[in-house]
C-alpha cells in the first residue's frame, strides 16, 4: 500500500499543495511551525476521518476560508483508490471514494491503513488510561469494521444512559427504562471487550521479540489487558452498580474504563520504570503495531513519523530506521543530520517553508 499523490486546498497554512511522494522513504524537513505536521495530519485524516490532534473540522480550514479539501491517491495491491475529503466550517465533512460519496465515515475504515508515530506516543505508558484505550480503538477501527459498529453503538448507548441517570433526579419514573439500556449496553460492550482481548493477545505474540532485540535480550515485556469487567459479567455488573451509578450520575462499569498495563517480567513499567524504559516500551509497541497491521491486512501500512527521531537515542533510532524496510514512510524533522549519521537511504527530500514545499534533489530544486 502506497500513497502516490496528495492534494490540499485551503488546509491549515496551505493554500494549495500537489505533492508526489516516493513509494519508499520521504523526508519533510524545515524549521518548526512551517507546516510539516499538517501534511501528516491530512494523510491521517484520509485514513481515520479524524485528526490525530483531536479538535473540530473547522480548525483545519485555512484562516479566512469557508472550507478545505484533501485528496489522496493510493495504490493498494495494484488497485487505484482516490479519497476525497471536503471539510466544512458549519457542516459535517463530505467523503468520497473514487468519486462515489459515502454516507458514514466508518465506510472509509480499512481502505487506507497508516501507523502514526509522534513524540506524544512515547508517553503512552505514563499518560492516563484514556490514551491507551484510544490507541486500541484507533488501531482496531482501521482493521475491523465490526469493532467500529460495536464501539459506535456502545458509546451512543453509554451517552444516552448517562443522560438518563442525570434526568432521574427530575423524572424518577424513567428508572424502569434502565434495564432496556443495560441490556443494549451489555450486548455491544461485551463484543468490544472480546475484540480488545484478542487484539492484546496478538500484541503479545509480536512485541516481545521486538523488545528483546532493542534491549539486547535484557528484558521481557508483557502487555496486560486490564478489563474493568469481564464480557460475560457486564450486564450483571451494570445491575449491581445501579445505585452507585444513580448517586454519581454516570456509568461506573464497562469497557470505557478499561486500561492496558506494561510489565518487564513482574515490574509495572508505568509505576516503577524509568523514563528510558517507558520510552523503549512505547517504541516496541509502535513497531509491533506495524507488524500487526501487516499480518491482518496482508499488506504494508504507510508509516508517518512526526519528528520522533529527535526524541530517541542513537540505538533506538537505528532500531526504528531498520524497521522501515519495504514500508512507505514519510518522516518530518528539523534537519537531516540523523539520517546522514546513520547512512540511511532517503528516496525523496522535501523542504517545507511557510506552507510551501520544495523537492530537494541535491542538484535541483522543484517547487510544489
Amino acid at each position: 500500500m502506497v500513497i502516490e499523490k496528495l492534494n490540499l486546498c485551503n488546509y491549515r497554512n496551505y493554500e494549495t499543495l500537489d505533492l508526489n511522494v516516493d513509494s519508499k522513504t520521504n523526508i519533510l524537513y524545515g524549521d518548526n511551525a512551517q507546516g510539516k505536521t499538517n501534511i501528516l495530519e491530512a494523510i491521517y485524516i484520509c485514513s481515520t476521518t479524524k485528526s490525530h490532534r483531536g479538535g473540530k473540522d473547522k480548525e483545519v480550514i485555512k484562516f479566512g476560508c469557508d472550507d478545505a479539501h484533501i485528496k489522496i491517491y493510493i495504490n493498494k495491491k495494484n488497485k487505484e483508490y482516490r479519497i476525497d475529503i471536503h471539510l466544512k466550517k458549519n457542516k459535517s465533512k463530505g467523503i468520497a471514494i473514487n468519486g462515489i460519496p459515502i454516507k458514514k465515515a466508518s465506510e472509509l475504515f480499512g481502505i487506507f491503513n497508516v501507523v502514526f508515530f509522534s513524540p506524544e506516543d512515547l508517553n503512552i505508558i505514563k499518560n492516563g488510561p484514556s490514551e491507551r484505550r484510544r490507541f486500541i480503538d484507533l488501531e482496531l477501527c482501521q482493521l475491523d469494521k465490526l469493532y467500529v459498529y460495536n464501539l459506535l453503538n456502545y458509546n451512543k448507548i453509554l451517552n444516552q444512559r448517562n443522560k438518563l441517570l442525570k434526568d432521574l433526579y427530575f423524572k424518577p419514573d424513567l428508572e424502569e427504562t434502565l434495564d432496556v439500556w443495560d441490556l443494549q449496553l451489555a450486548k455491544y460492550g461485551s463484543e468490544v471487550i472480546k475484540r480488545r482481548s484478542e487484539f492484546v493477545k496478538k500484541i503479545n505474540e509480536i512485541i516481545n521479540p521486538i523488545h528483546k532485540k532493542i534491549t539486547d535480550n535484557k528484558e521481557n515485556i508483557i502487555v496486560k489487558y486490564d478489563k474493568n469487567c469481564d464480557e460475560l459479567e457486564l450486564y450483571n455488573q451494570l445491575v449491581l452498580t445501579r445505585e452507585k451509578d444513580k448517586k454519581y450520575k454516570t456509568t461506573n462499569v464497562g469497557p470505557h474504563r478499561d486500561d492496558l498495563s506494561f510489565y518487564y517480567d513482574d515490574m509495572n513499567v508505568r509505576i516503577y520504570g524509568s523514563q528510558g524504559q517507558q520510552r523503549t516500551a512505547a517504541l516496541s509497541l509502535k513497531l509491533a503495531e506495524i507488524e500487526i497491521v501487516k499480518s491482518i491486512i496482508h499488506d504494508t501500512p504507510v508509516l508517518l513519523l512526526d519528528d520522533v527521531l529527535s526524541e530517541l537515542d542513537s540505538k533506538r533510532q537505528n532500531e526504528l530506521l531498520n524497521s522501515l524496510e519495504n514500508v512507505q514512510t514519510i518522516i518530518t524533522c528539523t534537519g537531516l543530520d540523523e539520517f546522514i549519521e546513520n547512512r540511511f537511504k532517503i528516496n525523496k527530500i522535501f523542504k517545507v517553508k511557510e506552507g510551501k514545499v520544495f523537492e530537494k534533489n541535491y542538484l535541483t530544486e522543484r517547487s510544489y
